[in-house]
């Protein structure tokens, strides 16, 4: 499973009735593609893993599968409490996935170890190749993260964090530990922000959520990193990026409603989220639209 370019976290969109809206999930994973998605992670955060039950979540993952049509890889979310995440992983090969995004486990707090054996369980339920992220209640020491190496469906390790000083003696700890390939990149939000950093120690790859609704200043922004365009790069972030971070961390999980209103500004109608998340305020879409028009202007 080789993963390169921009990777793409669709939403998961609803209908008015509340309910898994395919129709338009396959439209969105499609277009995705269409436009150069790297990869495809399907039910993860952006696409809301925690508002859905288990047949959903086979459903979303299905239907991923089936619209990226083997163009690119598709990898779906697991995590929460161990038998779901388990529960997961099954579904998600039973639906063709090509790997797995192990998220954090439900809730409680737990030594490194604890988070060792957690990632050991799960992937004894599948041979789907996994990438561990590390976020919230799932933080791994540099010694744990080279533990990881020792499961052979390990395959990566993505950063939700923020600490580029752990992050290299993680990254560091595992270049000594194995010679196969192991794929880290980042996983903060809105990612562009920290690529510059993040590549200062050997992490290129990164997710984006951008990409979800005006992929044409995410392929752009890709672009200008890996060309060397500084220019285009400085203002991009001035202009997009940045205004952008100001405007999601104003309410929190708006990392996933702003993305769901770009994607409905773009002319795709993925509906509401779902609780406990609350839908972008009127006058803050508003704002991400007139966003959306600068960052199209700045990349012509």
């Amino acid at each position: 499973m080789q993963l390169d370019g921009v990777l793409f976290f669709p939403v998961t969109p609803f209908g008015p009735d509340g309910e898994l809206a395919e129709d338009v999930l396959a439209k969105h994973v499609t277009r995705g593609v269409t436009e150069g998605a790297g990869g495809v992670f399907a039910a993860c955060g952006t696409g809301e893993f925690n508002a859905l039950g288990i047949d959903e979540y086979a459903r979303v993952v299905r239907i991923a599968v089936e619209s990226a049509g083997g163009r690119v890889p598709v990898l779906s979310g697991a995590g929460g409490s161990l038998p779901f995440a388990r529960e997961c992983a099954r579904r998600a090969a039973d639906a063709g996935a090509d790997g797995l995004l192990l998220l954090p486990p439900y809730l409680v707090s737990a030594p490194a170890e604890g988070l060792v054996r957690y990632v050991r369980e799960v992937a004894a339920a599948t041979d789907l190749p996994i990438i561990v992220y590390q976020r919230a209640n799932a933080r791994f020491t540099a010694a744990a993260a080279a533990a990881l190496t020792e499961i052979p469906s390990v395959v990566g390790f993505k950063d939700g964090l923020g600490d580029v000083d752990a992050m290299q003696r993680i990254v560091l700890a595992v270049r000594e530990a194995t010679d196969r390939d192991f794929t880290f990149f980042n996983g903060l939000p809105t990612a562009e922000m920290t690529v510059l950093a993040y590549r200062g120690i050997g992490v290129s790859l990164y997710s984006s959520a951008v990409f979800c609704f005006v992929p044409e200043v995410a392929l752009a922004f890709h672009k200008a990193v890996n060309t060397g365009d500084d220019d285009l790069v400085r203002r991009l972030l001035t202009g997009f990026y940045r205004p952008l971070v100001e405007l999601r961390d104003l309410v929190p999980g708006y990392a996933v409603s702003l993305v769901k209103a770009g994607v409905a500004l773009r002319g795709l109608d993925v509906g509401r989220v779902r609780p406990p998340l609350v839908d972008a305020a009127p006058e803050h879409v508003a704002r991400l639209e007139k966003l959306i028009a600068a960052g199209l202007d700045i990349v012509g």
